[in-house]
């Protein structure tokens, strides 16, 4: 690998050689797990939706003009 930090690439030699794999087995495992990761991993939109809508709640809203309006004291 080009461009690597030597230490980097030591912890990367010694993780590939206590798996039993070659440096570059072991970076492509790496980085095929990390896509997996990534593309498992919903978005926190997607995570609202599914819980609120699980929780439907019906509120009831008040008519625009009964509501009472107090000055604001500063």
């Amino acid at each position: 690998m080009r461009d690597l930090d030597p230490e980097v690439k030591a912890k990367l030699r010694a993780r590939a050689a206590r798996q039993g794999r070659s440096m570059e087995a072991e970076v492509r495992l790496i980085l095929a797990r990390a896509v997996e990761i990534d593309e498992a991993r919903p978005s926190i939109a997607d995570v609202f939706l599914d819980e609120f809508s699980r929780h439907p709640v019906e509120l009831e809203l008040p008519e625009r003009g009964a509501m009472s309006q107090r000055p604001v004291n500063l």
